[in-house]
């Protein structure tokens, strides 16, 4: 049996699709260089979703939560701290990807907040994010 390799033309549209919302991000003051809670998605049979939330520790991963679609595949979200520069976020789309294939299971795309570097009333943060 071969080893499943990532499609380069797949991570190249994933990175391409992710300037685009990393451009949002910036537009709406988003400090790339601050760290945050990063989601990430992923869909597929029960089992083999099941057997990725076991994993989540090992993958650098913390497990969230399951969801359901009506087709009857599953989905898991997880959550990793990071950063949102180009560099950090190309290197995180090619680990899910990889998980995608080591798992059997579909990437479905991540999810953050912007960070400015202010609270909600403006204010500098004075603690550390975990």
């Amino acid at each position: 049996m071969t080893e499943r390799k990532i499609d380069p033309d797949q991570l190249a549209a994933e990175i391409a699709a992710d300037a685009e919302i990393l451009k949002a991000l910036a537009e709406n003051g988003d400090i790339a260089s601050l760290p945050r809670p990063i989601d990430l998605h992923f869909k597929g049979s029960p089992s083999r979703i099941e057997a990725l939330a076991k994993a989540a520790e090992e993958l650098g991963l913390e497990f969230v939560e399951f969801g359901e679609y009506e087709d009857g595949d599953w989905a898991a979200d997880f959550t990793l701290d990071g950063t949102t520069e180009p560099e950090a976020m190309a290197a995180l789309t090619k680990r899910a990807l990889e998980i995608e294939i080591s798992h059997g299971v579909e990437y479905d795309g991540w999810g953050c907040e912007a960070r400015t570097g202010t609270d909600e009333n403006g204010e500098e943060p004075t603690g550390t994010l975990n």
